[in-house]
């Protein structure tokens, strides 16, 4: 994003929120949406059996996976030993991070997690992104839209 300097006459670019933090060092493994699916069918439960972290700015638009918690990605970096350690505690073993796309704030979330898993030495936790993010799932068919929450489909035409 660009702004004008009114003292000079120059264009600024703003860096993005994330130039702040380190880049991950960790590319995080990718679950697909079948796979989350088929977990999902078979009784796994988000919030007990893995964790779903929805990182859009607007969450509220059209709908989001059951079971799904939203963060914001602005303080997500800091707080990642705090969650690590609830979610260690609550024997959670996969945390799955989407986005719109999960190629931006979904992807990097999830390298920053893994990051911190490997730092603790936790090997049987693991730090996941969501293939294609909220939109490859809103718009895989009538199977993911019922494992949505307020979904609403003029959103996803």
């Amino acid at each position: 994003m660009a702004t004008s300097n009114h003292s000079v006459g120059e264009p600024v670019v703003e860096k993005p929120w994330h130039a702040a933090y380190p880049a991950p060092k960790t590319t995080a493994a990718v679950i697909t949406r079948e796979t989350l699916l088929s977990w999902m069918l078979e009784g796994k439960l988000a919030g007990k059996d893995f964790v779903l972290v929805d990182l859009r700015r607007t969450d509220f638009e059209g709908g989001t996976i059951r079971g799904s918690i939203n963060l914001p990605t602005q303080s997500l970096y800091s707080t990642i030993p705090s969650l690590y350690a609830l979610l260690s505690t609550a024997t959670i073993r996969t945390v799955i991070w989407y986005c719109g796309s999960s190629r931006g704030r979904g992807n990097r979330a999830a390298g920053w997690f893994a990051d911190y898993i490997k730092e603790q030495n936790n090997t049987e936790m693991e730090s996941r992104t969501l293939e294609e993010g909220i939109n490859g799932w809103a718009t895989g068919g009538d199977e993911y839209v019922r494992m949505m929450d307020e979904y609403d489909a003029p959103v996803w035409k």
